[in-house]
């Protein structure tokens, strides 16, 4: 495995180095002065994918960055989340009321899509006119991450455009509502508080991450649970370690798999292993939340394990500024289940989607009782 290879692995067919290793990844991300975002483009593998998310929060570092992430954690905070999403228990309910009274379903359209397809879109307050391809354009945002020359990449640009180009045209002041995420960043900009330039990027970069991320956590965490119905049982008899469990799914299943920073230094992260100045580090969410030096026995799902310091969301200046929606929807979803539903079975073969940068399933076809 690349962990045991070293502190690091260069990738010679893509020259850029890798970083696997928990505790190797978590102290270079809460460094982000030498492994940086902003420093030669941003974060994605290929050129095309670092310019086409040029100005966003991913790809500056502080001071622009603490400015414009401001905005984020203000209009974020878990009261104003609350306060938002004050129908989310409900809608959560009826939800799992409609799937149980059907028996059958897919796990991943049916289960994981609502909320963010229904509740999270009205936060933000995204023009109902086009909310059907906004999976579609996500998708595509993802797999033009990288890397170079990847046919998956290639051909995801004309969805990153699409869905660039419906907020700038849609997404405008006028069409948001005061309150909304979208009025925030709207009336941030007007204040001079962050330049207009940036609005639309921010806007594309909360459309990605509120739907194809929390979707993959949710549907991924379900089929844990129909893979382990002990520890679907002890989630049943206790609904206060849905949030554990949570965690756990986020861990062993990452959503976002990796993103890269740039070295602005020479870094010596020992055992012979020094990284140059000027090249591109490749943090891998994935394989640092499943290292066995830092969690025991990593390929297990353990509900009781509580793993809040897994790196699923990032770590440091640039951590998840979404991880309140996504952790609240998930929270609300799984307890409504647990409160109803005895067992979790998987009744096909599910099947995976393919991403560039992240980890999910397309379907999976599932049976509650």
């Amino acid at each position: 495995m690349l962990r045991d290879l070293g502190p690091a692995a260069y990738m010679t067919k893509y020259d850029m180095w890798i970083i696997t290793r928990f505790d190797v990844v978590k102290s270079a991300l809460a460094d982000w002065a030498t492994f940086s975002s902003a420093h030669m483009g941003g974060v994605a593998l290929s050129e095309d994918g670092r310019a086409a998310w040029s100005g966003s929060v991913l790809e500056s570092d502080p001071p622009e960055h603490t400015s414009r992430r401001k905005i984020f954690d203000d209009t974020l905070r878990p009261r104003f989340v609350r306060h938002a999403l004050g129908d989310l228990k409900q809608r959560s309910e009826d939800v799992v009321d409609a799937l149980l009274a059907r028996g059958t379903f897919d796990g991943v359209q049916d289960f994981a899509k609502d909320l963010p397809l229904n509740i999270i879109m009205d936060l933000v307050g995204w023009p109902a006119n086009g909310r059907e391809q906004m999976l579609e354009w996500a998708e595509g945002a993802f797999n033009a991450l990288g890397p170079e020359g990847n046919q998956r990449m290639m051909d995801s640009f004309p969805k990153l455009q699409a869905g660039i180009e419906y907020v700038r045209t849609h997404a405008t002041e006028d069409k948001m509502p005061a309150q909304s995420f979208g009025g925030v960043m709207h009336a941030a900009a007007a204040r001079g508080d962050i330049p207009r330039e940036v609005v639309p990027i921010a806007l594309t970069g909360i459309l990605h991450a509120s739907l194809d991320t929390t979707i993959n956590a949710m549907s991924s965490l379900l089929m844990l649970f129909a893979q382990n119905a002990d520890q679907w049982d002890i989630v049943r008899q206790d609904t206060s370690l849905v949030p554990s469990a949570f965690l756990e799914g986020l861990r062993l299943e990452s959503p976002i798999q990796f993103f890269s920073r740039a070295t602005t230094r020479d870094v010596d992260l020992g055992e012979g292993v020094v990284i140059p100045a000027d090249s591109r580090v490749v943090h891998s969410y994935g394989a640092a939340n499943r290292d066995e030096r830092h969690y025991a026995d990593p390929d297990r799902f353990d509900v009781r394990r509580n793993p809040t310091d897994h790196l699923a969301f990032d770590h440091g200046t640039h951590s998840c500024p979404g991880r309140t929606l996504a952790t609240m929807e998930a929270q609300a979803l799984f307890t409504a289940l647990a409160e109803r539903v005895e067992t979790i079975e998987l009744v096909g073969e599910p099947t995976r989607e393919l991403n560039n940068s992240t980890r999910g399933y397309a379907s999976m076809p599932i049976r509650i009782r």
